[in-house]
């Protein structure tokens, strides 16, 4: 099955995931609780010695990868912690700050997919960043269904409000082939996404039209 994911200046992202705040360029082409899809993961992974100090300066310790991930792509505007870096990888978080950086491994059974539809202005991602990636429908209603082209399973069918960041995150099954559909103010856009090992955890090129 052909696999459209979002391949685009990957050489130059991989390192820096999302454009930071205010890289925003204009497109030219055409065109809040986990959902049901993101039910507990079979086994949870420790978080790896040494990276408590970093956790605990950003108030993140106590929490697990998908806590974490959970809390820092729902930040907005001041709230983000300014000199902390964390790029969503398909089977990492990597966090980095104050002269250190560490990976917290995710869930083996899960993918974080985080999607910031646009109808008029978007930016070139591919590793989600959850303290500078920025889209353009901030705080808006959207629905979104996500379906499994396997077995035809909706995965995700429902009303979603955008983070502050513009985006929107979702827990799926690693290593799916599947349909995402948002619509938002009478505009559709669909795609199609994978959730395996290569594929990107940041989706900018869905515009609703």
């Amino acid at each position: 099955m052909k696999r459209t994911v979002i391949a685009a200046a990957v050489s130059a992202l991989l390192l820096s995931g999302c454009a930071a705040q205010g890289g925003e360029t204009t497109a030219t082409a055409p065109g809040a609780a986990p959902s049901a899809a993101s039910s507990a993961p079979s086994t949870v992974p420790p978080v790896p010695a040494g990276a408590e100090a970093l956790l605990a300066a950003y108030g993140l310790d106590g929490r697990s990868t998908v806590e974490i991930i959970d809390h820092l792509d729902r930040l907005g505007g001041i709230r983000r912690p300014a000199d902390l870096r964390a790029s969503v990888r398909p089977d990492e978080l990597v966090l980095s700050g104050r002269g250190q950086e560490f990976s917290l491994p995710i869930p083996d059974d899960r993918f974080y997919l985080s999607v910031a539809p646009y109808t008029d202005r978007t930016h070139e991602c591919f590793h989600h960043s959850l303290t500078t990636c920025t889209g353009e429908l901030a705080a808006r209603d959207v629905q979104v269904t996500i379906t499994d082209e396997a077995t035809g399973e909706a995965l995700v069918d429902e009303t979603r409000t955008t983070f502050a960041n513009g985006f929107t995150g979702f827990w799926l099954p690693r290593g799916i082939d599947a349909t995402l559909t948002v619509t938002y103010g009478g505009k559709t856009g669909e795609t199609k996404i994978y959730t395996g090992q290569d594929a990107p955890t940041c989706l900018t090129t869905l515009q609703l039209a």
